[in-house]
């Protein structure tokens, strides 16, 4: 059985800023909505239909706490799932590769 491509997804600053802030947290520590738009330093109106998209793109996981405190709301973290690391690394790649021969290109026609 043929496994569907992955979702292109456009990688934006503020979509970048926060796969690299879920990509460099601890995985016994993931991050939550309000401390992604804290850390990433972008509102709820930016970073939650980003966290929307990623999920629905299967680039990352969500998951609702299974113990809340009673001081404070059930909160949803998000990883980087493994489809997303790699997309996202490939994406990078495929980037600073363009970058390079772009580069390149001005070098050369400088002389």
């Amino acid at each position: 059985m043929e496994e569907d491509p992955p979702v292109r997804i456009r990688l934006t600053m503020p979509t970048r800023a926060v796969l690299d802030l879920l990509l460099a947290a601890a995985p016994d520590d993931p991050p939550w909505g309000y401390r992604i738009c804290n850390e990433a330093g972008l509102g709820p109106g930016t970073v939650y239909p980003i966290l929307e998209r990623l999920e629905e793109a299967k680039w990352i996981i969500g998951t609702w706490e299974t113990e809340t405190p009673a001081d404070r709301r059930r909160r949803r973290t998000y990883q980087v799932s493994d489809l997303g690391g790699r997309v996202y690394s490939a994406a990078l790649a495929q980037r600073a590769n363009r970058a390079g021969r772009t580069a390149w290109r001005f070098r050369t026609g400088e002389a």
